[in-house]
Formats: C-alpha cells, structure tokens, sequence
C-alpha cells in the first residue's frame, strides 16, 4: 500500500489500523528548535476524542495517550523525524465476527478486496477514521509553526442534515458538543441525531474551515495550487464527500461583477472589498481569510438492515453492530484544521 504520506517539506506518513495494537505518524521537515510540550500535542488529540456526552460520538472512547518515541527532547524538536504513538486499548473485535465475510455498504470492504485480496475486517482496518487520529498529531506540528505568522485555524458545524445553523458565536464553538457555533441551531441538531440514532440510523454535515490570517504567497501553480492541495488533503479524509472553497458552488449563480474580489489600497495597505473567491487567487494565498466548507456523509455503520454480498458472491441481509458515531461533524472537525494546517506548513517551509 501506497499513499500514505502528505506533504514535500513538512512530511507527514501515517500507519496503523483501528484494531491493531497502534496507530502512529513519522513527520520529516519539522524545523529544529521548535518548541512543543506533549501537553500541547496531546490536547489537539483530545479534541478529536469520542465525547460518551455527545448523541453524536461513538462510545467507543480511547484514552488515547501519546507516546512521543523521537525527534523531540526537552520539549523541543530536533530536526530528526518525529515519531509518535498512540495504543488502542478500548477495542471489541468480536463485534464484527458475524460480517467477517461481508461487505458492508457504504465502507472501504469491497474495494480493498478488489486491490488488496485481503482484509482487516475489525472495524475497517485502515480505512477507518480511527486513522486520523495520527493526522491530528500532525495538525499539533503544523499549527506550532503557523502560530510564529499568527495564522489560527478553526472549524465548526453549519449544518446538519436539513438544519443549519444562522448565527455565528466563535466562543461557543468549543463549549458546544457539536462544535456548532449557533446554540439554538445545535439544540435543534442534537434531537435530530437523537431520534436517529434510536432508530439505528446516521445523517450528514456540512463543516467551515476558517484560516484566519494565513500568509500570503503560499502555493506553487500550476500543479500545485494551495486551494488544489488543500483540496486533495481534505478529500483524503475518509468521510468527506465534498468541497467548496470561498463562494464556491454559489459561484455559479454569480456575474463576474459580484464575484470579483475589487481591490483598494489604504494608508499604504492593499484591501479587498470582498472575500468570495476565499482567500485563494490563481492558486496563491492572497492573505485573506481562506474559508473552505466540507460535505461529510452520512457514517455508514449503522444498525439498520442492509442487503450487501459475501466474498463469496451470496447475497445476504446484514446489520452492523458495535459501536459508531451518529454524525461525524464535531470530531472530524480538528482533523480537517489538521490538514489545512499540513498543507500551510508544507508550503511554507
């Protein structure tokens, strides 16, 4: 297997599987001398965990504890590969016995058998979104070096299902077990995954990521644009079906008159009288706010029954078992922060 790294300058490589012994990331690149605290580190990861007071989380909850193995000494790094680990402690592998040999839909099951004619079956293997707790290792990195150009990344919840959320509270956003930044919006949200859940059933999302004050310059046309990369970094991410950077899809509704970001200049200082093409121009940061929104799909693990086939081509009715999100909108959200933050650091070192 292939394509398990991210990344030329800053490099991250993830490894590991949802009911293996580990999951873990090698970076190459980190600067020398950057100084981290496994607190700091371990905090992101926290953010990413199962929250047993969401309707929405798994109750699969894992301590999570990391163990930083390299590259890092007297909370500093050393410009060698950082390598960190994080032990699964809290799985129940017999929870999938009874669809060992089926594929169930919606999930990686069958495609892995067409390239790999083999299988993990726990829980997705690698194809979970256990894997991303790695990434989220990573984000610590990148948003270390990002926090030197005050850059801050952050993520919330706009809308699930049919409900959406129209009022924007920044500081409620991390109080809010949906990391919905509309307290009203996200009372009505928690009913809605709620009654699904009891009905073994899942439901979609749709998550803004902001980048406050990033660099301007960042991104390599015309392969390499920051807005194509951010892109393939987000895409990557097992759940996320969609994405709009800016106005994005509303685009095409638009003139070029409305679109059109005009420019100003002030005191010396250059200023756009709008931000709808999302901080990104030809490719390259102009320094804006860089504003992306993810479709997430629905979790395919749900209780509900489902026709599917064995590996050996009988047609069968399966239900899943175990323990799974209802809605993946509050934890993916510091994964994909994570990612954005790769790919900034990436480009600017």
């Amino acid at each position: 297997m292939t394509g398990n790294s991210l990344g030329k300058n800053f490099k991250v490589t993830t490894w590991g599987e949802s009911h293996g012994k580990a999951l873990g990331i090698v970076i190459d690149g980190c600067p020398a001398g950057l100084k981290i605290s496994e607190k700091e580190i371990q905090e992101e990861v926290n953010r990413r965990k199962a929250n047993a007071k969401s309707k929405a989380s798994t109750s699969r909850v894992e301590a999570d504890k990391i163990q930083i193995l390299s590259g890092v000494f007297e909370g500093k790094t050393l410009g060698t590969p950082i390598s960190i680990m994080i032990e699964n402690k809290n799985t129940k592998s017999e929870d999938y016995k009874n669809i060992k040999d089926s594929y169930r839909p919606g999930h990686a099951d069958l495609t892995y058998a067409f390239k790999y004619g083999i299988r993990d079956y726990r829980g997705g293997g690698r194809s979970s979104g256990r894997e991303t707790v790695s990434r989220v290792i990573g984000g610590a990195f990148a948003k270390k070096i990002l926090k030197k150009y005050k850059t801050e990344i952050f993520g919330h919840t706009v809308q699930i299902g049919n409900i959406c959320a129209s009022k924007f509270d920044k500081k409620h956003i991390e109080k809010d077990l949906l990391r919905c930044a509309d307290k009203e919006a996200s009372q009505k949200m928690t009913k809605l995954i709620d009654r699904l859940r009891k009905d073994g059933d899942s439901i979609g999302a749709i998550i803004e990521i902001i980048i406050k004050n990033p660099p301007k310059g960042l991104g390599e046309p015309v392969f390499s644009k920051l807005d194509a990369e951010l892109a393939k970094a987000m895409m990557s991410i097992g759940a996320v079906k969609g994405i709009e950077i800016g106005d994005g899809f509303a685009a095409a509704k638009m003139k070029g008159s409305e679109h059109n970001d005009q420019i100003q200049t002030k005191n010396g200082k250059i200023k756009f009288l709008s931000n709808h093409s999302g901080g990104i121009l030809g490719g390259i940061s102009t320094g804006q706010d860089i504003v992306l929104r993810l479709a997430i799909k629905p979790v395919a693990s749900i209780s509900k029954k489902q026709k599917t086939i064995t590996k050996n081509g009988k047609n069968v009715t399966i239900q899943t078992f175990g323990r799974h999100d209802c809605c993946l909108a509050p934890r993916i959200i510091p994964v994909a922060e994570s990612m954005a933050a790769i790919v900034l650091a990436d480009f600017l070192l």
